[in-house]
């Protein structure tokens, strides 16, 4: 669950099941009750209905919790504000060393941290430039790249178009944020 939308749907397949959240949060729930074997076959069911995964193994729910620390980074604005790296952020946000959760997190996405998190940013800027209300110099910024020029490099790298011209395109191509990969 990587928003707002997503809390939304995820609470009323709860409701549906009569199953009371005493905290729901982005890529967590926690139920007031232990829910029985049958309901928790109908959560997995209706929730893989909505495109989601009922994630039960500790290493995989500690992978979602790397992107959503992740997400909600980039997606706060706060990168720039950043005054550690990336990698230290994550390793107190979540508690654990950097290395191991680097390394759990490529087992299991294909994909490195950091790999992961230009996608995202990359993500960001298209949204933003599709918002047409900051520059790129702002959106440079706004994101923590050193300049304009490293972000376009990112960006070319990743969409194989600068960002004017991907702005220039008449359709432009958006990922939803937890299919980047």
């Amino acid at each position: 669950m990587v928003c707002p939308r997503c809390l939304k749907v995820v609470n009323q397949e709860l409701d549906k099941l009569n199953l009371q959240p005493l905290a729901l949060q982005l890529g967590e729930v926690k139920l007031e009750h232990e829910p029985s074997a049958e309901q928790l076959q109908k959560l997995q069911e209706s929730l893989q209905e909505n495109g989601f995964e009922l994630i039960e193994d500790k290493k995989a729910e500690l992978v979602e919790k790397i992107k959503i620390a992740i997400i909600d980074l980039i997606r706060s604005g706060e990168v720039e504000n950043l005054s550690i790296n990336v990698s230290d952020y994550l390793a107190q946000a979540l508690g654990r060393d950097y290395h191991y959760l680097s390394t759990l997190f490529s087992a299991e996405e294909g994909l490195t941290i950091a790999r992961y998190v230009v996608l995202q940013k990359v993500e960001r800027v298209k949204e933003l430039l599709a918002y047409n209300e900051l520059s790129l110099s702002q959106i440079s910024f706004q994101l923590g790249y050193s300049s304009v020029a490293h972000l376009s490099a990112q960006f070319k790298q990743v969409t194989g178009m600068s960002p004017s011209e991907y702005k220039k395109a008449a359709a432009p191509s958006r990922k939803p944020l937890d299919n980047v990969n």
